[in-house]
């Protein structure tokens, strides 16, 4: 075969796989797997008086923003109406430690969910991911029990709950040797986010809401 003709061919055969290889991309993505995983929404939702319980939500946040397409919606829980609390797809509650609990707004937004948002009897929450995330002045000043009151909450609405940051999720101790939110709780409420949002995206890899 003459070499100008065997070189006019592979032209050919050239321009025509470029040809392919550009209309695939205007192709959408098979089963559209790609859109779906973007659709996740994460609902934070916190108590905060002194500020703490607030700047742990923030980072919280940034770790649900971390995971690529996650939506992340921060509220306190006073403000959270049934729409967003239905709408999202895991739900992160945050609380400072009242008398070794939770407080009184925390557990006000839970009794909303079924006095005020009607959760029952179709169990709305249920296989929801959820998590939970605490601030309390001392150590040992009730963190842990808060958190699995809000975790109990969850689970009994049948929802999926998560941990990272810790046994029970994230917390931090703002009185003492180190006042405040410390680089290393801030760390963990980013992981706790973070760790939510991958658990997610697995589970509800076809959510669009």
């Amino acid at each position: 075969m003459p070499i100008r003709r065997l070189f006019s061919q592979v032209t050919v055969w050239s321009c025509l796989l470029f040809a392919v290889l550009v209309l695939a991309s205007f192709l959408p993505h098979p089963s559209g797997a790609e859109d779906d995983r973007s659709g996740i929404k994460v609902l934070v939702a916190y108590h905060s008086l002194s500020g703490n319980t607030k700047q742990m939500a923030e980072a919280v946040a940034e770790g649900v923003k971390s995971v690529a397409g996650a939506e992340v919606l921060l509220k306190p829980v006073g403000q959270v109406t049934a729409d967003e609390l239905f709408s999202s797809d895991a739900l992160i509650v945050g609380s400072p430690v009242y008398w070794s609990n939770m407080s009184g707004e925390v557990k006000t937004f839970f009794d909303n969910w079924q006095f005020k948002f009607g959760v029952f009897p179709e169990f709305k929450m249920k296989n929801k991911v959820g998590a939970a995330f605490a601030t309390g002045g001392q150590v040992s000043s009730g963190k842990e029990v808060t958190m699995l009151t809000i975790l109990a909450a969850m689970l009994g609405n049948q929802m999926i709950v998560v941990s990272a940051g810790g046994a029970f999720g994230a917390s931090a101790t703002t009185e003492g040797d180190s006042p405040g939110i410390d680089k290393k709780e801030l760390a963990d409420a980013k992981a706790l986010g973070r760790r939510v949002a991958e658990i997610t995206a697995l589970l509800h890899p076809h959510s669009s809401r």
